[in-house]
């Protein structure tokens, strides 16, 4: 009776082993893999086509006093706009925006009628005169630019600028640049060895005080021929470091304005997304 059951059992076990040679063969002999390179365009979101130039005009600047940002964001734009961008940069002075705005307001009660043009002194001399209701003299929160994004709307103001450079596509907006701080609990990794030596990496939660920025522009493209507002955008990217490590303003801002860039580029011209596709052979 115990010979047939293990004559099953020996069977069973050769067919096992059988079946598992023969996956192990296929799974040999299977389809392989490989990868191909591909790349995807992205359509620029703006039609900058009746244009042959561009002014990146200024911007409506704030937040901390360690560097000029109006200056900085206009020296960088027009910068990457002559090596990445078939439109002619203009070569202008930086049009110092809020101030030209608490000068428009001063000199037509509140209206923007009549406005002072890039260069134009009287617009400090205004500021310096008085401050104008409504209007904070310095902007240091993201509520303070409000009042004063309302010189986009200014269709006149804008295609009197674009007449003066010949109707091109005019670059402008708000920067927003404020130092942060923040405390809590941040999760690293540290390296341990135990009693034979060997290492691993372990997280760790580490109580730590870290500072930083927030950079928050917004870019706004006009039609120089109507000075009627094409297209706006807004970004925001911050940074943290330790407290200890003593990193300057300018520093940290290039470095939130390099993830942006790639962004701002693809306004103008079609941009390619690099990846891969794997397939089966």
């Amino acid at each position: 009776m115990t010979a047939p059951s293990r004559s099953k059992r020996s069977r069973s076990v050769a067919l096992g082993v059988v079946t598992f040679a023969a996956a192990v063969v296929l799974a040999a002999c299977g389809p392989s893999f490989f990868e191909i390179p591909l790349e995807t365009p992205l359509q620029p979101k703006l039609d900058v086509t009746p244009f042959q130039r561009v002014l990146v005009a200024g911007f409506v600047a704030g937040g901390t006093e360690a560097l000029d940002t109006n200056q900085e964001t206009v020296r960088l734009l027009r910068s990457q706009l002559r090596t990445k961008s078939s439109l002619k940069v203009i070569d202008a002075d930086v049009m110092p925006l809020l101030e030209i705005v608490q000068a428009q307001a001063k000199a037509s009660d509140g209206e923007f009628a009549q406005a002072p043009g890039p260069g134009d002194q009287s617009a400090q001399a205004a500021l310096d005169r008085a401050d104008v209701p409504g209007l904070p003299k310095a902007i240091k929160v993201e509520k303070d630019l409000e009042p004063y994004e309302r010189i986009f709307a200014n269709t006149a103001y804008w295609k009197k600028i674009g007449e003066e450079y010949q109707n091109p596509l005019i670059v402008t907006g708000t920067v927003l640049f404020t130092p942060q701080s923040r405390s809590g609990f941040v999760q690293r990794e540290q390296e341990e060895f135990d009693s034979f030596g060997r290492r691993r990496v372990v997280p760790v939660r580490t109580y730590m005080e870290r500072t930083g920025y927030i950079l928050r522009p917004k870019f706004v493209f006009i039609d120089g021929r109507t000075g009627a507002t094409l297209y706006s955008e807004t970004y925001r990217e911050e940074i943290l470091y330790n407290a200890q490590q003593n990193t300057p303003a300018l520093s940290s801002y290039f470095e939130l304005m390099d993830r942006l860039v790639p962004n701002f580029l693809g306004n103008f011209s079609t941009q390619k997304i690099k990846g891969t596709r794997v397939l089966l052979r």
